[in-house]
Parts: C-alpha cells; sequence; structure tokens
C-alpha cells in the first residue's frame, strides 16, 4: 500500500520532511510554523484538497499532528467541510503515548480556558500506543499508567511498544473511528464556532545555518542544556551537516532524553546546513539561537590560554580559560577560588563565559 503524508511542523523550519523523505517512497507534505489544529487549519484543508486529484495514485492519507495538537478541530475538519466530507473517510485516531513522560504531561495545570492537549489527544484516540515502555521502572509502573488512561478513555485498546514498533496491521485500515462515541462525550463536537486556546507559554525556537557542526560540541551543549531546562523542553530534533561524515546527523529528545545517529547521505548538490527546531514552555530564543551557532565548525575561539575570564556556574565567578577544546568543550575554566575548581563551557557564548572587566 502506499499514503500520503501530512507532517506538521509547530516551527518555521522543517526537520522531518527531511528524515520521510530519505526513508520513504511516500508523497510528504509540510504544513508548518503552527499548529495543525488552528493556526494553519487551513493549509490542512488546502492540502488534502490538492492531494485528492491525484488520490489514484496512493491508498490513504496519513496525518501526523505536533504532540501540542487538539486533535477535536483536525477531526472535526473532515465532518464540517461539505467537499473534504464527501473526499474521504476517517479512519481513526491514533495516538503515540510517551510511557517515561505522560503522567507529567496529564497533570500539567493550564492557564483558564486552556485545554490540556496531553488529555484531549488520549480521549479522542481510538487506539493508544504506549511507547518507550522499556524507560519505565517496572510492569507495575506500565499497569498504572495503562488504568490511568482507561480512566480518561475507556474504550481504546492499549498497545504497548518499544521505539514505535509495532505492525503497520494495527495502524491502517482498522476502521475504528466512531462519530456517535465522540458526540457522547463531546456534543458540541461539530459546533465551528467553540472556542479553542494553547498556551501562550509553549513556543518553538528554530534555527538554520549553513556549514558544518562540530557534533562533540553540539551533544555537550544539549546534555547541560537538558540538566539545566529539560523539564520545559517537550520536543527537540535537528539534522546535521558533521565535517568529516558523508551522512546527516539526525537527533531528537524529549525532555532529559535525548539520542542521534547518522542516517541518509547528503546529494551531491545538496546543501550541506544544519537546522534544529526545540518546542517547550518559556524557551529563551536568543539563547537557543546563539548556542546551536556556536557549535559550528570555527578555526578560533574568543579567548586564548590564560586570558581572564568570567564563568557562568550559576552565578558569574572570575577565572582562567586553562584550556580550549577540553573532551569537546570549548573551554575549560579554572576558578579563582581556594579549591581551584575547574568548570568547562560548552560553547563559546555570552551565556556560559565572558570577557572580565576589570
Amino acid at each position: 500500500m502506499k499514503f500520503a503524508v501530512i507532517e506538521n511542523e509547530f516551527g518555521d523550519i522543517g526537520i522531518d520532511e527531511n528524515i520521510l523523505s530519505e526513508n520513504v517512497d511516500e508523497e510528504v507534505i509540510e504544513v508548518m510554523n503552527g499548529c495543525i489544529c488552528c493556526t494553519v487549519r487551513g493549509d490542512l484543508v488546502e492540502a488534502l484538497k490538492k492531494l485528492y486529484k491525484r488520490v489514484e495514485s496512493f491508498n490513504g492519507i496519513i496525518i501526523e499532528t505536533t504532540g501540542l495538537a487538539d486533535p477535536a478541530p483536525v477531526i472535526q475538519t473532515f465532518f464540517v467541510d461539505e467537499t473534504l466530507a464527501e473526499m474521504y473517510k476517517l479512519d481513526s485516531v491514533i495516538t503515540v503515548v510517551d510511557a517515561k513522560y505522560i503522567n507529567t504531561r496529564l497533570d500539567e495545570v493550564k492557564p483558564e480556558g486552556v485545554e490540556n492537549e496531553a488529555v484531549e489527544q488520549v480521549v479522542f484516540a481510538d487506539k493508544l500506543i504506549l511507547n518507550k515502555t522499556d524507560l519505565a521502572k517496572d510492569d507495575d509502573e506500565l499497569k498504572a499508567i495503562e488504568a490511568r488512561l482507561r480512566s480518561i478513555n475507556p474504550q481504546a485498546p492499549i498497545l504497548r511498544c518499544e521505539q514505535s514498533k509495532i505492525s503497520p496491521s494495527e495502524l491502517l485500515n482498522i476502521g475504528a473511528f466512531d462519530l456517535k462515541r465522540v458526540l457522547e462525550f463531546e456534543p458540541e463536537f461539530l459546533d465551528e464556532d467553540a472556542e479553542h486556546q494553547h498556551d501562550e507559554r509553549v513556543n518553538s525556537v528554530s534555527s538554520k545555518v549553513e556549514g558544518e557542526v562540530n557534533i562533540i560540541m553540539m551533544e555537550r551543549w544539549i546534555q547541560r542544556l537538558i540538566m539545566e531546562d529539560g523539564a520545559n523542553l517537550y520536543r527537540y530534533k535537528g539534522i546535521i551537516a558533521v565535517k568529516g561524515k558523508d551522512e546527516k546527523f539526525v537527533f531528537q529528545g524529549v525532555g532529559m532524553m535525548f539520542s542521534g545517529n547518522f542516517q541518509g547521505n547528503w546529494k551531491k548538490n545538496e546543501t550541506r546546513e544544519s537546522k534544529f527546531v526545540f518546542i517547550g514552555k518559556n524557551l529563551d530564543t536568543k539563547f537557543l539561537k546563539e548556542g546551536f551557532e556556536a557549535c559550528r565548525v570555527t578555526d578560533s575561539l574568543r579567548f586564548a590560554v590564560g586570558t581572564v575570564v568570567e564563568a557562568n556556574v550559576g552565578q558569574w565567578k572570575k577565572g582562567k580559560v586553562i584550556q580550549q577544546w577540553d573532551d569537546g568543550n570549548a573551554y575549560r575554566v579554572e576558578l579563582n577560588d581556594n579549591k581551584k575548581t575547574n568548570v568547562w563551557a560548552p560553547v563559546d557564548i555570552d551565556a556560559y563565559v565572558r570577557a572580565f572587566n576589570v
């Protein structure tokens, strides 16, 4: 079977389309720079109508929303738009549940009038895929998660898996969506004027730079980043051009969990550029952009060995650069204290190390 894929990027730079197009033969369309349930919902409708002109070339369409999407408006699209209602039949709503972080997301307190998207995604699911089960403490924890999911949606079957490995037969052509069920718990579901608000504290930060990246430096930076602010990082991902490698380095993470590997080659005439997207709460745009751009391969750093600087260790402390590029870190700094404490700056930006002003 062949499928068209509509992939929603919350940020203004696409990542997944580049990954998908390397590995599948399906048609991939990105709907970017907003959530498919609201700000770019019109783009979704337009994409669906355009795809229908080539309906003979595929068997179905898979819509991948962001983790921030309220599924209700997306589902509603197939019933309130008369043209789409004639073109398509909604087969099912599948929700992937992160066993590591689902309780944190369900417990999150939202501002008044804002729906908890994690709860909504569980409520509207026709089937729940409990992923990353290998990261649970034990089977009792998984059973507790399943019990909580069933308390929210008692009808949806729950399938366990690791690394999203599951048979396509469990996901495709299962005919599970039932509008009557939805109307029972959401009587105003088909009301197009229903209000829908996102948490304004949640935003995305993206960056794209031409050139190659020091991969060790980038990993050190992300490791420090998630240690300091992992709770606010909902999702992050990127494609990196690494010096000396023909393959693309693809990384992704959720909260404190970060992984990456090489997959897919750079094409002969393809621009070697690196890009990332961070999605989370109260993200510092300037800090993230500067941090990523500082990971680019460079022949020189701002401070030579022996330079007196200030290092950020929660507060600014005077010290001296004693080494550059120490185990992938831009600087190793010896503080001016009794213990001559050594600290490291993962990248060369003022947020970590700055010039000392007398």
